[in-house]
């Protein structure tokens, strides 16, 4: 830069040098949508609900059983001050419970005036899927929880199946937990 330029001048040829230096802007990249949910086995499938219908995750807390209950209903735990009931999700769809004890997991529900923890075989954490493989959900699954599916994911080999938490809490079967 010479003495006898103008500033102007030397800002123009400033600008030109670091125009010269940078880097070029990155590539314009596609951005996929993605669903988040939270994976968990039951009864050999491999599932997902929404986040935003399951508040906690949960060791299969110690519980008390409770006289006069369906065989599914596990009991009561006190978690933190609040009592929580306990619901074998396998034994509800009239299967068993796979996994050993340590691998079990509890999904806490909690949805109007229902507070319920689920227990599932396994929990495989945060699900982030691409929607892109989104489907409808199948229409020949003959399990017995095929009216709480509200749709799968189909990556090559694998299926996730989404679980609605709500479609289940508001079954009338589920919530008439008494003996009978």
């Amino acid at each position: 830069m010479q003495s006898d330029q103008s500033p102007y001048l030397a800002l123009v040829e400033l600008a030109n040098r670091a125009k010269a230096q940078a880097a070029g802007l990155p590539g314009r990249q596609e951005v996929k949508p993605y669903w988040s949910g939270i994976g968990f086995s039951l009864l050999g499938h491999r599932f997902v609900a929404p986040m935003d219908e399951v508040v906690e995750l949960l060791e299969v807390p110690p519980h008390t059983f409770i006289p006069g209950v369906q065989p599914w209903v596990r009991g009561v735990a006190n978690v933190r001050g609040r009592l929580l009931p306990l619901f074998d999700l396998a034994m509800f769809f009239g299967g068993n419970l796979t996994s050993n004890r340590q691998r079990r997991r509890v999904l806490v529900v909690e949805h109007e005036k229902v507070y319920a923890g689920l227990i599932v075989d396994e929990l495989h954490g945060m699900q982030h899927l691409a929607v892109e493989f989104a489907r409808r959900a199948p229409g020949d699954l003959l399990e017995p929880f095929a009216p709480m599916i509200s749709g799968q994911f189909v990556l090559q080999q694998d299926r996730w199946l989404v679980f609605d938490m709500l479609a289940l809490i508001n079954d009338f079967q589920f919530m008439d937990a008494a003996a009978h």
